[in-house]
């Protein structure tokens, strides 16, 4: 925003807050607008705001309401709450640090040939910062965190201490097929939960720092949260959310509170929880392993398969990681692998005999801070393999795991935490985001100040040579994540703290946010990488795939209008992610067995240790890696 804009908006914004100041003045200054908690009766105005923030009802007052009407009086609500959270850290700042960014960005990035190593070409702001994401099978990405309670990104702005209606969960779908602008997104609000914290004041149930992973139907299973205080409490929060109808549905609570817990779906199609804080507070990770759905409920196949009252019960074997956030990977042989943070807690679990059995410790003996771990590509076969990377700030090695023993791998080029490395549909692997350390981007906590090198992309080819790329607009380190959308570009979004430090317009709220009745505040902001492969030539075209779900090592049929174009045909199965976290996902190659004219006819996976049962794309690509356009099919054990 050039400089005269922003006075012209800090103006503005100090003559409305005048006039709403003034008004309360003269019309007497009211209690916030919290009492105003239900509708008006028959034949009265329903003054209710339409308020999602505890922050601004409480900035809300009741002769506003009444003169101005509850629309207006919002807005000016919002200006009170935005300049009280400005504190210390000044609009100038943040605009400033953006116009750094951005021409830093420009600068470095010009000696990059996009057909070689890509380029960052798009940057938006976001209704949520998109702490938790996941990739829907509907191709819009759901992005969800928390309510704000600080916009000074040198202090912490997330309600881990907080409990009551201030500890608020947040979610918004994005469809890129809309655009960028405001009404490329809806709110989707989590069920309202009144929580156990004895205040008994419902609120949308704060699912932050949570655990998911996909259901075989699409659906996402979101698993824990925070209760509030207490260094992070965790809660015991079940929910869904239905792609389909965009809705979440809450399903009975776990057995125990999750802070920080890991989620993976195993071959058999349920889900397996796995560590998180307690309900008792940060220092007691919970060893209990869940699983949704209990034995005995069946397992979501179709889209109209809701889980609804339906329970986790618990797997007889625990899982004593001490840190949280484990990597979980569900490979080939139908075992769930746990590589945790601290070296000798690395295991193997049969969801099966509902066993535990040691793996060989990680050889670096180091604790890794929140860092990258992906399934290596496994062929037509699927993921026998995986890479551990990240999460070290003095240490830029990879590690891989197969069959039972740890190999070096060629080491980025430095260190760095809270990174997500994702695959791309040609097998390649990015490394996008990273930081120093939590909320330290090399100049130390809460200094949103980065060093370039947290900015700089890596990209490995299927040698497993790295090499670095251009930079992205902001540096992201904790809350980071990055999804690859079914057209093959990459999205990136996350970390709080550097899209409030670097938010152009603090105050920040916009109208016509569909699923919404007022203004919404603009917390976050996306930016959009073009891989080098959508600037390497014409890409082939995926015209049709089956609509009924594809059966496991069955042959099925797509159509192309490129066929000469088409060399292989993969599956990519869609992101879900927090905390550098990403148990989702995994590329499988599909053979193609013939060929007649436009139609190509493939083999599907193997079996459900291959690739679990749910949705994937499918990307056909030219014999030098360039991908289709995805199109979505479902893998299902069943005709």
């Amino acid at each position: 925003m050039p400089r005269s804009r922003s006075l012209r908006r800090s103006a503005a914004t100090a003559a409305a807050l005048v006039c709403a100041v003034t008004a309360g003045t003269l019309l007497g200054v009211a209690g916030p607008a919290a009492a105003h908690g239900g509708p008006a009766e028959p034949g009265q105005t329903d003054l209710t705001p339409h308020v999602t923030s505890p922050r601004v009802m409480a900035e809300m007052r009741d002769d506003e309401i009444a003169t101005l009407g509850p629309e207006h009086a919002e807005e000016h609500a919002r200006m009170r709450a935005a300049i009280r959270g400005i504190g210390d850290y000044p609009q100038t700042t943040r605009t400033n640090r953006l116009n750094a960014l951005t021409d830093s960005q420009a600068a470095h990035n010009a000696a990059f040939d996009a057909a070689t190593f890509g380029v960052f070409n798009d940057y938006f702001p976001s209704p949520d910062f998109g702490d938790h994401v996941a990739l829907l099978p509907t191709g819009k990405v759901l992005l969800f965190s928390f309510e704000r309670i600080e916009t000074n990104p040198e202090k912490e702005p997330a309600p881990t201490q907080t409990t009551g209606a201030e500890n608020a969960g947040r979610a918004f779908l994005w469809d890129p097929a809309k655009g960028t602008g405001p009404g490329a997104f809806k709110q989707v609000t989590p069920p309202t939960v009144d929580m156990p914290d004895g205040l008994g004041q419902p609120r949308p149930a704060p699912f932050f720092c949570s655990g998911h992973s996909f259901l075989p139907n699409g659906m996402l299973g979101v698993f824990g949260g925070n209760l509030g205080g207490n260094g992070g409490t965790g809660a015991k929060l079940s929910l869904i959310f239905d792609p389909w109808s965009e809705t979440w549905t809450r399903n009975p609570d776990m057995s125990v509170g999750r802070w920080y817990p890991s989620v993976v779906t195993g071959a058999d199609g349920r889900q397996l929880i796995m560590s998180g804080q307690s309900e008792l507070g940060w220092g007691t990770p919970t060893p209990v392993v869940e699983r949704f759905p209990a034995k005995g409920f069946p397992v979501p196949t179709a889209r109209t398969d809701t889980p609804t009252n339906t329970p986790v019960d618990r797997l007889r074997s625990d899982a004593p990681f001490t840190l949280d956030y484990p990597h979980l990977f569900s490979l080939n042989d139908g075992n769930v692998y746990g590589f945790g943070r601290q070296a000798n807690e690395q295991w193997k679990f049969d969801p099966v005999t509902e066993s535990r059995s040691d793996l060989t410790p990680r050889p670096d003996g180091r604790k890794r801070n929140y860092g990258s771990a992906v399934m290596l590509p496994g062929g037509v076969n699927g993921p026998d393999s995986a890479l551990i990377l990240g999460g070290d700030r003095d240490n830029p090695s990879t590690l891989r795991f197969s069959n039972g023993s740890w190999t070096a791998e060629k080491s980025r080029a430095f260190g760095r935490t809270q990174d997500d490395t994702i695959l791309l549909p040609n097998g390649g692997l990015m490394t996008v985001n990273g930081a120093y350390d939590i909320r330290d981007y090399g100049n130390g906590p809460y200094n949103p100040n980065a060093d370039l090198k947290y900015r700089q992309i890596e990209l490995r080819d299927d040698q497993g040579n790295w090499k670095l790329g251009p930079v992205q607009r902001l540096p992201r380190g904790y809350h980071s994540n990055a999804v690859v959308l079914p057209d093959g570009r990459v999205m990136v979004t996350g970390d709080e703290l550097q899209q409030l430090a670097n938010n152009p317009d603090i105050d920040g709220t916009v109208s016509g946010i569909p699923g919404t009745t007022g203004p919404v505040t603009m917390n976050g902001t996306i930016e959009i990488y073009e891989p080098a492969y959508l600037h390497q030539g014409a890409r082939p075209t995926l015209n049709n795939v089956p609509t009924a779900p594809v059966v496991y090592n069955r042959m099925f049929t797509v159509t192309t209008s490129t066929p000469t174009l088409a060399s292989k045909a993969v599956l990519l199965a869609p992101t879900t992610s927090t905390h550098s976290v990403n148990t989702s996902q995994r590329h499988i190659d599909l053979r193609i067995t013939s060929r007649a004219g436009n139609r190509l006819q493939l083999q599907a996976p193997p079996d459900a240790k291959a690739a679990p049962p749910g949705w994937y794309m499918l990307f056909l690509l030219n014999d030098q890696g360039v991908p289709s356009v995805a199109q979505w099919v479902q893998l299902n054990s069943q005709s």
